[in-house]
């Protein structure tokens, strides 16, 4: 969000519209390759990076071994593509002649590939787009008359995000060479526990277990799910009902026993997401005076459902944030007005949150003490001006890890009724591979709403792979649908533009492109040349930068679009 007022030649983001297109040859199941034998193993030496890099070689120092994310164990790769390095990693196997061999891997991030060379007849790679959770590599290859050892290898692509590799595999008849023992059945998971619970789902997590390659969840006694990680969320539940859970440990000598059970309440139905009307209008409110009209918490118009308060300052701690009313630059407003104000506004049924962030944001969360720091500052200020929630706007980087730990840290502390919305830029959720998007999909069971700014950009890339320009239903509606076919649930997808053509640099439309693109989503009526393949009735809303600019274009845009989002469907 913008703290200047608007001026020719603002900060701009443009996004390479170019989308790259690889196709690796896979070969075809061989004559005479026939089930493994008794025989068989997995040739890799420190398959699941549990030795560190040990056997593995990576280019231009590309790679290193990480705790999280891991498909099985402890450890897994990950490799970072740079400049025109590919982020190619290494190890040659040895295996026998004449011989059939599987090769897998378990990738995760960026663009990943798997291959072999030398193998003395048709080398073999299949690879796999960016991936926000582990997916499965595979293909075979056989080995010629003389052939005694392969080279494996993993990279990524160049300019994209780096990728996670684990539990590789070179299947076959033992090539003397020496592999990873046989796997044993793993032990019980222990640290269960209880992240988030909506009125139909529940979040679990628990601790990793050495050799595991998955776990499986039950739900009083009956499997549910099966996933790679140490996190799930069960869905399809009743709301205020309690239900018990275990996790068992999972690898291919079989399952451990069920952990130590859990039990979980649901929520209550709720209006969706903290009391909140089942589509909303978000605004926010300017904590300076950059020539947009200046407005107390009271001024804030009836129509819009959640304020938030722009913006909490960094501090000199780490991840540590602190909000000052700049009582001077707005007329003298102080800070005890301002709280009752604020109590006003929730007593009439509006929510006010305190956004973090902005275009000159510095808040970097990026360890578990500045995730520490981030929690415990924000629930300080949640307490001391009464605020419900906290709006995440940061627009100079964002860590998933940190950032998710962080929030979950406040949802604990603040309780079921916080209030948690979204501000992220065009470019941050282009991709569920991007920090951004990975951080609300980690912490959906307690995100409110995400409104992206669809503005300030240039032309970005909707779900069908097009690329469409600012300013037209389309950019609005194929941009939209990245987010409702990437995990986020409807109630959390809004609609975030300027409320003027002064409230941004680009990408102003006219209230009525807005409530079309609102029509096209939920209706599926008023689209452009892009028409969504289903429309989401629950749609969130939508969200303006600012309630001042808003307020010197007269409240045209929150007149127009506000009545509009609360007569959707």
């Amino acid at each position: 969000m913008d703290r200047a007022p608007s001026t020719p030649g603002p900060r701009r983001r443009r996004l390479w519209a170019g989308a790259l297109v690889s196709a690796l040859a896979l070969t075809l199941p061989l004559a005479g390759a026939g089930q493994a034998v008794a025989a068989d193993v997995n040739n890799v030496r420190n398959a699941g990076f549990e030795a560190g890099l040990s056997n593995w070689t990576c280019s231009a120092n590309s790679g290193t071994t990480v705790s999280s994310p891991v498909h099985g164990g402890t450890a897994a790769l990950k490799a970072t593509p740079s400049g025109q390095d590919n982020a190619r990693c290494t190890q040659t196997v040895a295996v026998r002649p004449d011989s059939t061999y599987s090769l897998s891997s378990w990738v995760q991030g960026g663009y990943a590939y798997l291959g072999v060379t030398g193998t003395g007849t048709t080398d073999v790679s299949t690879w796999t787009p960016d991936s926000s959770s582990w997916k499965h590599l595979t293909t075979s290859f056989r080995t010629g008359s003389a052939t005694t050892s392969v080279t494996v290898y993993t990279h990524g692509w160049y300019g994209q995000q780096a990728y996670y590799a684990d539990d590789l595999s070179v299947f076959g008849p033992d090539g003397g060479g020496g592999g990873d023992p046989q796997p044993t059945v793993p032990a019980t998971p222990g640290g269960l526990s209880v992240s988030g619970t909506t009125s139909s789902s529940v979040s679990l997590a628990w601790n990793a277990v050495s050799g595991a390659t998955g776990y499986t969840v039950y739900r009083d006694g009956t499997k549910v799910t099966a996933v790679s990680g140490t996190s799930a969320t069960v869905t399809g539940l009743a709301a205020s009902t309690s239900y018990s859970f275990q996790v068992a440990a999972t690898n291919a000598a079989g399952e451990s026993t069920k952990s130590t059970a859990v039990t979980a309440r649901t929520r209550e139905n709720g209006g969706g997401g903290g009391g909140l009307p089942k589509h909303a209008v978000t605004g926010y409110w300017q904590n300076f005076n950059n020539g947009a009209a200046v407005q107390r918490i009271s001024d804030v118009p009836a129509q819009y459902d959640i304020i938030a308060v722009a913006f909490a300052d960094a501090t000199g701690t780490p991840g540590a944030v602190t909000f000052n009313l700049d009582t001077a630059g707005l007329n003298g407003y102080t800070v005890d007005r301002f709280k009752a104000d604020v109590r006003a506004k929730q007593a009439a049924g509006k929510k006010v949150v305190i956004s973090v962030g902005g275009e000159l944001g510095t808040v970097s969360v990026n360890n578990p003490t500045s995730a520490t720091n981030f929690a415990n500052s924000v629930y300080a200020v949640m307490q001391e001006y009464g605020f419900d929630g906290v709006d995440i706007d940061l627009e100079n980087g964002l860590n998933a890890t940190y950032m998710t730990q962080a929030l979950r840290s406040l949802s604990a502390k603040a309780g079921p009724g916080m209030i948690l919305t979204m501000a992220p830029q065009t470019i941050d959720m282009q991709s569920t591979s991007n920090s951004y998007f990975q951080t609300a999909l980690n912490v959906k069971d307690i995100l409110t709403v995400v409104n992206m700014q669809y503005y300030n950009s240039g032309s970005m890339l909707g779900c069908d792979g097009k690329v469409y320009s600012q300013g037209s239903v389309d950019f609005l509606t194929a941009l939209a649908c990245i987010q409702l076919e990437g995990g986020l649930d409807p109630s959390q997808v809004g609609l975030g533009l300027p409320a003027s053509t002064r409230g941004a640099g680009s990408g102003y439309v006219s209230p009525a492109v807005v409530n079309n693109a609102l029509d096209c989503l939920t209706r599926g009526t008023n689209c452009g040349s892009f028409k969504p393949s289903r429309t989401y009735p629950g749609l969130r809303g939508a969200m303006t930068w600012s309630t001042n600019w808003d307020a010197t274009a007269g409240n045209a845009w929150s007149n127009a679009v506000g009545p509009h989002v609360h007569a959707l469907p």
